[in-house]
């Protein structure tokens, strides 16, 4: 897994500045609970499952975030019999496209699924998974991820606030709706989540599937310290619009993306007149400015996106009905079921490319490859008619009778018999993709190695 890249801390203060005005922010009961409080996490609340009066026929993908306790209080449990107990735990590789090291490894685990209904969770994680890859840009690089299922053996079916408040479930993980007084908030145990992440090979980003067709989720988008995941989505197993919150969710987790919908009518966000933020998707510049300085998403102004309209600055985002704009009028980042603007892709594709490598070594680097011997190399592919370009170097002069190959022989070099030198034999596999125009995200979204071989 590659180090995750944390958000700067100029982003920090902006999000600890919004969090303050968010004790007044719509479906926030309690958010006036910082980051000061002891055993509290943030989270993101989603929107509404239904239309609200004032949005314009747009289903918001949030709601403002909260502060709420990372750890349930402790429940009666009852104690898993024998058999259960073999069968909690399990982990299986649903998605296997390579070695964790070099893939973007998400771990899916079921809540309130009893030993019985484990065949279910198994279902509900690959529909789930599905609707994921439907989105882009995980359509495209849905090769570059694994994904692993870890079985979480309930005793009760089902979770905490389905259908009603007052329904309370014994379940593995402690999921509950009404968290924070906020019906469609979908919280859990954050210590029985990690406890079950950690039995994982790895785990870039989790998904916690709860056994509800009831609206609801969560985004836990702060990476895990100890466990090195970029954050939790929590989702209704069977409700359609709980995935698209899911989606949303892995924009903020893993694109550092920031909220694109805002709040009329709510005192405080009628104008923000901060500092320009750090986030790459919302910025106090208009279009015109955007474009002079050269910054944010300059290169893709005038563009048409993929969520319809043109990429220029649309005002409100970031909470704020004033003072900051967004790329374009309805990305997923505002509108659950629209696909990423074209400047949120990007960010995507650069968090793909923070944990996942395109070039996979299958002959050791480590060792001296001789006449016999040939350099192999994995290389995903693309779900489109563009695939990753790969180029083969001998001591750094290209091999153009190479090019796209993923195994080259050391005979096919033709080392001269009298050279007893040792040579440098590199592949760098490119992606050349056009969702891609900022140079330095351009330089990250490359991989390559290197082999000494001698004739």
């Amino acid at each position: 897994m590659r180090p995750s890249i944390r958000r700067s801390m100029a982003a920090a203060t902006m999000a600890a500045a919004v969090m303050t005005a968010l004790a007044v922010t719509p479906g926030s009961a309690s958010a006036g609970a910082g980051p000061e409080t002891t055993g509290r996490v943030k989270v993101e609340i989603p929107g509404h499952e239904h239309v609200e009066s004032g949005q314009h026929g747009h289903h918001e993908a949030g709601s403002g975030y909260t502060w709420v306790p990372s750890a349930r209080k402790a429940l009666t449990t009852a104690p898993l019999s024998a058999a259960e107990t073999r069968a909690d735990s399990d982990v299986t590789k649903v998605v296997d496209n390579g070695p964790t090291a070099d893939r973007l490894d998400v771990v899916v685990i079921g809540d309130g699924y009893t030993a019985a209904e484990l065949d279910q969770f198994h279902v509900d994680a690959k529909e789930k998974w599905a609707e994921v890859t439907a989105v882009e840009p995980y359509t495209t690089y849905q090769n570059l991820f694994n994904v692993w299922t870890v079985d979480a053996v309930s005793n009760d079916s089902g979770v905490s606030g389905d259908p009603g408040r007052d329904v309370v479930k014994d379940t593995a993980l402690g999921s509950y709706f009404w968290c924070d007084g906020i019906e469609r908030l979908l919280c859990i145990d954050e210590q029985k989540v990690d406890s079950y992440v950690a039995k994982a090979p790895e785990a870039d980003l989790v998904i916690v599937l709860s056994n509800s067709t009831k609206y609801g989720g969560a985004g836990y988008n702060t990476p895990s310290k100890k466990l090195g995941y970029e954050g939790i989505s929590t989702a209704s197993a069977r409700n359609d619009r709980s995935g698209q919150v899911a989606i949303h969710e892995t924009g903020h987790s893993l694109g550092k993306l920031a909220d694109e919908y805002f709040y009329p009518g709510y005192p405080g966000y009628e104008q923000y007149t901060g500092a320009e933020p750090a986030e790459s998707n919302i910025s106090a510049l208009s279009a015109d400015a955007i474009g002079i300085q050269r910054t944010k998403w300059y290169r893709w102004l005038g563009e048409t996106s993929p969520d319809g309209g043109t990429v220029g600055a649309y005002q409100g985002g970031g909470y704020y009905v004033a003072g900051l704009n967004r790329p374009t009028d309805a990305s997923i980042m505002r509108v659950l079921g629209k696909p990423f603007n074209l400047p949120g892709r990007e960010a995507m594709i650069a968090g793909f490319y923070r944990h996942a490598s395109v070039a996979t070594p299958l002959t050791p680097t480590g060792r001296t490859l001789r006449q016999l011997d040939t350099a192999r190399v994995k290389v995903p592919r693309l779900a489109g008619e563009q695939q990753l370009d790969v180029q083969w170097y001998l001591d750094g002069k290209p091999l153009t009778a190479q090019a796209g190959r993923t195994a080259v022989p050391v005979a096919a070099l033709h080392l001269d018999s009298r050279d007893l030198r040792s040579h440098s034999l590199t592949v760098i596999v490119t992606d050349r993709t056009d969702a891609v125009r900022d140079p330095a995200i351009a330089a990250t979204v490359q991989d390559q190695q290197s082999w000494t071989v001698r004739h």
